[in-house]
């Protein structure tokens, strides 16, 4: 049996089963660049720091083993992993891995990313890639006129 050379995932927002997104990515890529393909597949900004962890609930998900972290590239003291060398194939072995997406921990946004399948390479296309969109994904910051809105009438 031949090594993948893409992984299929399906990332869904937390608490949120009706918005998801599935991606196609290069096994070979580092997880640095499956959560740049995610948070553009939700129209994010790629702007903060974020990681991966194999607890999917609770407080604790930091806490977590394993998990991949870019404060691991930022060169902090942690127990993580780098987000940047880890590629995608070895912290996502198999069809069914689950692991949760954290992204900008100040706003806290939380993505449950699935291997739902493992593919091959087409020659001349583009990876990553969005296979699929299903829901409408929630603004990123919001809308900071919201209180001035009514005033205008």
């Amino acid at each position: 049996m031949t090594e993948a050379d893409t992984h299929i995932v399906r990332v869904t927002l937390q608490g949120e089963p009706t918005i998801y997104r599935e991606i196609e990515v290069g096994s070979r890529k580092t997880l640095s660049n499956l959560a740049e393909a995610i948070v553009h597949a939700f129209g994010f900004e790629f702007d903060h720091a974020f990681g991966f962890y194999s607890k999917l609930t609770g407080q604790d998900v930091m806490r977590s083993q394993p998990k991949y972290e870019l404060f691991a590239d930022m060169g902090e003291r942690t127990e993580a992993k780098s987000v940047r060398k880890t590629r995608v194939a070895d912290a996502f072995p198999d069809v069914g891995h689950k692991m949760l997406f954290m992204f900008d921990y100040g706003d806290d946004w939380r993505f449950v990313v699935e291997v739902i399948g493992l593919g091959q390479k087409i020659a001349k296309a583009r990876y990553p890639k969005v296979l699929k969109k299903v829901g409408k994904a929630p603004e990123q910051y919001g809308d900071w006129d919201d209180e001035d809105e009514g005033d205008e009438l």
